[in-house]
C-alpha cells in the first residue's frame, strides 16, 4: 500500500496547469514585518479554511467548478534574505506570465507585491497598479532597510512612475508619505470614492492592471487577524463591492497579503479572506 499524499488547494482550484488560465500560488514571507508577525501563514491558513466555504458564489451567480484554475502550492522562500526572496517570486510569476496565465499571488507581508510586479512589468510595460490598503507604503526607508512592507508601493513607483499607482482606502503613514502620494500617485484615501472612474478609464484605455489587496483595508472589527491593524477601515461588503468593480479592468496578475491568521483565533479573518479571494478568482475569469 502506498502512503496517502496529502495535497491542500484551495477550494475547487485544482485544475491541470496546462489547461489553467490563472495559476494561484503562496508566498510565505513575513521577514520585513514592522508589527506583528505571522503572515508567512496566510497563504496555507486560506488553502486549510477555505474547506468551509462553498465553491458558488451568490454575489456574482459563478461556480469555481466552472473555471480553470491551478493552485500550485506555496513558492518556498528564503526567510533570511528579503530580496532573495522577491527574485524567487519574480522567477515563478515570469513562468506563469510566459505561458499565457495570469498568476494569483497568496501572501505573506505586503513586500512581496514587488516581486511579482517586477514579473508583470516586463511582459506589460504599460502595467497600471490598483493598490488597496490601510498604509501608504511609500516610505523610502523603514529603519534603514528599502526592502519592507512599509515600502512596497514606493519601490513599485520606482518602477513604473508617476500617475500609474491607483491607491484606495488608505488612512496611516508619515507625512511624508501622503504628501508623495498627493504629487505622484492617483491618491484617494479613506474609502473607494473614484474608484468607478479609475476603473472605467482603465478599461477604456485596455491598460494592463496588477491588482494588490492589503487586507487590512479592512476595519480591525471585521478583520483583526492582521500584523499592523488600523481603525476606521472599510466593511466586508464595501470592500466586496470594490474588488468586483476593479476585475472589470483588464487584470494581468493579482495578489491578497497580509492575513496573519493566528492573530485571530476565532478565525473571521480567515474566513473573510478566504471568500474575497474567491470572488477575485470568479471575478478574474
Amino acid at each position: 500500500m502506498k502512503p496517502a499524499v496529502n495535497v491542500e488547494t484551495f477550494l475547487a482550484c485544482d485544475k491541470p496547469y496546462a489547461k489553467a488560465d490563472t495559476v494561484l500560488f503562496g508566498a510565505p514571507f513575513d521577514s520585513t514585518t514592522s508589527f506583528r508577525p505571522g503572515a508567512r501563514f496566510g497563504s496555507s491558513a486560506i488553502r486549510h479554511e477555505s474547506y468551509g466555504a462553498e465553491t458558488f458564489s451568490p454575489y456574482q451567480e459563478k461556480d469555481l467548478e466552472d473555471i480553470n484554475v491551478c493552485d500550485i502550492g506555496d513558492n518556498e522562500l528564503c526567510y533570511g534574505s528579503a530580496e532573495k526572496a522577491l527574485k524567487d517570486i519574480e522567477k515563478l510569476a515570469s513562468r506563469i506570465l510566459s505561458d499565457g496565465k495570469k498568476p494569483f499571488m497568496l501572501g505573506g507581508e505586503h513586500l512581496v507585491t514587488l516581486g511579482a510586479v517586477r514579473a508583470a512589468l516586463k511582459k506589460y510595460p504599460g502595467l497600471h497598479i490598483i493598490h488597496f490598503d490601510a498604509h501608504a507604503d511609500l516610505r523610502n526607508d523603514y529603519l534603514g532597510a528599502k526592502l519592507s512592507h512599509a515600502c512596497v508601493i514606493r519601490r513599485c513607483h520606482e518602477l513604473v512612475g508617476d500617475g500609474r499607482i491607483h491607491q484606495f482606502c488608505i488612512r496611516s503613514g508619515l507625512r511624508e508619505e501622503f504628501a508623495f502620494a498627493r504629487a505622484h500617485t492617483d491618491f484617494h484615501p479613506f474609502g473607494f470614492a473614484g474608484l468607478e472612474k479609475t476603473v472605467q478609464a482603465l478599461k477604456a484605455s485596455g491598460a494592463p492592471v496588477y491588482f494588490t489587496v492589503d487586507l487590512d483595508c479592512l476595519d480591525p472589527s471585521v478583520f483583526p487577524g492582521t500584523g499592523t491593524p488600523e481603525a476606521g477601515g472599510v466593511s466586508f461588503s464595501k470592500l466586496l463591492g470594490a474588488v468586483l468593480k476593479v476585475c472589470k479592468a483588464n487584470i494581468v496578475a493579482a495578489d491578497v497579503t497580509e492575513l496573519a491568521p493566528m492573530l485571530d483565533a476565532a478565525g473571521a479573518s480567515t474566513a473573510a479572506a478566504c471568500k474575497i479571494v474567491r470572488e477575485m478568482l470568479l471575478a478574474m475569469n
